[in-house]
């Protein structure tokens, strides 16, 4: 069958978290309208001649794979192409199943920080609302930071910008979970476009979180030993209930009522249906932590962190547990001492953390990825592409990534590899997916075909070199605010790097220079769905200037490189 071109889309890779502490003069921005599939757009694909990378089966070469109405109707080297199919010529092309994020606040209302080192000590307080600080917890009585009955399926906004960024990188599907509190509530897979969030829930409720963060406020639990006996409670409690509940049901006359409590009875709901509880672990402490708690109370313990699983990997394979791994390796911080001294194993755990995935696959333990605050998806995956450089085999990376995540999160059934029946989650490339050249061209949530476009690259030559650390002034309507700029540009005027502040680091992406003129964006979040930020200025000499736009809004900010001079700078210019 002869192929034809399918119609273009405007799409591209969106950028990332903002963490400017200008955030508040930038709070009021426009709502984003959800994306809305054209009513021309058929529900009937092919992808004809292209690398088809199963997961769960052979590679294919020169193969097809067939979508119809929201399903993969056939796959393989000579599958039928139905008449009314859109075909995709796939020559040059690899197709792999959708990526899978497996922890995450994608789509939750209000993004919550998301600790650096899961479970590693006492919880940051958090500041407390009107009603917390008139309200102390005097004991595990009164549930404290404690809502398992909140389902991230019933939060999902499909305005959330970072649901296009993650696609645009090949990712399809997430698990998004509520983050604040001990028992902050249910996660939901969730699939990263929808015009409507009912259509973006693929299982719903997928798992129960616990953490073992506080609620900031005064009282009851206020230490890490007051919260894990506070958890054993919690348990201790839900096992009363399932054993004491059907008792009084069969003869509620000669039995004391129990009293209504929301908490238990979700709890034991959860634990009844078997899914996973998703425990933040680290160290191999914080995960012998877990898994006794696993142990005394009979539930099925998922890991999250894991970093130093390295140390222990045959431990966990032995518990026969599943780890959700974080993928954000250690680094030392960019405004360290220099000169300052560090500890060796603060620098043993920087060297062998990216080996932790590796030491997971010998093992057998199965195990998939999560950002862990990473704000560009790509830095993700260059990560995991250390670890592919440091040891783990390819094709297992590209499994904790699909169909190992799908199998940890209950959803095999329907996602995580490319075969007949399966949700068409697909993502389609010009290249490895690992690696740092290769393009995501198109990629399939449901069936639904998003085409992802590079924006175009300016065509004078760059005259200025932005690459260093730059030192920026951001002036808001509340003042002058610090920052800082990390730049690094290509010969051809891409830009790269990263913007800090006083909450943090972010990604920037992109960024191009031309003549002496740069431009880039970046996202932020103030109290909901981060924002798309975009920026733009001149370089003259040894300064920068240019304005921060968002939702029609722009501020000004100036910057300046310090230890350069005007000379060193023109001179780095020509490259």
């Amino acid at each position: 069958m002869e192929s034809r071109n399918v119609r273009r889309f405007a799409g591209g890779v969106k950028p990332l978290r903002s963490i400017l502490a200008v955030t508040v003069a930038l709070a009021l921005v426009l709502p984003v309208a959800p994306w809305t599939a054209r009513a021309e757009e058929p529900r009937f694909f092919a992808i004809k001649g292209a690398r088809i990378v199963t997961v769960s089966g052979a590679v294919i070469e020169g193969g097809t794979v067939v979508v119809s109405d929201g399903l993969i109707a056939s796959v393989g080297k000579d599958a039928a192409i139905p008449a009314e199919a859109w075909v995709i010529d796939g020559a040059g092309l690899t197709v792999y199943p959708g990526l899978i994020d497996a922890s995450t606040d994608l789509g939750m209302p209000a993004a919550a920080p998301t600790p650096g080192a899961p479970g590693a000590g006492p919880p940051t307080p958090a500041p407390a609302t009107p009603g917390q600080q008139q309200q102390r917890s005097m004991g595990p009585e009164d549930r404290p930071a404690t809502t398992p009955w909140l389902s991230a399926a019933d939060e999902i906004r499909t305005t959330d910008r970072r649901l296009e960024t993650w696609r645009n990188a090949g990712f399809t599907t997430a698990l998004s979970a509520p983050n604040r509190g001990i028992f902050p509530g249910q996660g939901a897979v969730i699939n990263l476009a929808g015009e409507r969030p009912g259509q973006m829930v693929v299982r719903a409720p997928a798992t129960l979180q616990v953490t073992f963060q506080g609620s900031g406020g005064i009282g009851f639990p206020g230490s890490l030993m007051g919260i894990i006996s506070y958890i054993k409670q919690v348990f201790l409690d839900t096992q009363h209930y399932a054993a004491a509940q059907p008792i009084y049901d069969a003869n509620p006359r000669a039995n004391e009522r129990l009293p209504y409590d929301r908490t238990v009875r979700v709890i034991n709901a959860a634990l009844r249906a078997e899914r996973p509880v998703l425990m933040p672990a680290t160290t191999p402490a914080q995960m012998m932590r877990v898994f006794q708690l696993a142990e005394q109370f009979g539930f099925k313990a998922v890991i999250v962190g894991a970093q130093e699983s390295y140390k222990n990997a045959d431990i966990i394979a032995g518990k026969k547990a599943a780890v959700i791994l974080s993928a954000k390796w250690p680094e030392k911080e960019r405004d360290a001492d220099p000169e300052a001294e560090e500890l060796l194993r603060v620098l043993r755990h920087r060297d062998r953390a990216p080996s932790a995935p590796a030491a997971l696959h010998k093992a057998g333990v199965k195990f998939a990825f999560y950002n862990d605050g990473i704000t560009n998806p790509k830095d993700m995956l260059k990560n995991v592409k250390k670890s592919i450089d440091g040891g783990l085999p390819a094709d297992a990376a590209l499994r904790a990534f699909t169909l190992s995540a799908a199998e940890i999160l209950g959803v095999a059934d329907r996602l995580g590899s490319i075969e007949t029946g399966k949700i068409p989650n697909l993502v389609v490339t010009d290249g490895d997916i690992f690696s740092e050249r290769t393009k995501v061209k198109h990629v399939f949530v449901d069936g639904r075909r998003f085409e992802v476009r590079e924006a175009e690259r300016p065509q004078e030559r760059p005259t200025v070199n932005l690459t260093g650390r730059w030192n920026l002034t951001v002036i808001t309507p509340g003042g002058e605010q610090p920052a800082n700029a990390d730049f690094t540009m290509a010969g051809d005027g891409a830009l790269t790097g990263t913007m800090s502040g006083q909450m943090g680091t972010a990604s920037i992406s992109k960024g191009w220079v031309s003549g002496n003129k740069f431009s880039f964006v970046f996202t932020m979040s103030v109290g909901g769905p981060p924002q798309e930020l975009s920026c733009s200025g001149t370089m003259e000499g040894n300064t920068i200037k240019g304005t921060i736009t968002v939702g029609g809004q722009a501020i000004e900010f100036t910057g300046t490189k310090p230890g350069g001079t005007q000379t060193e700078t023109e001179q780095g210019g020509a490259l």
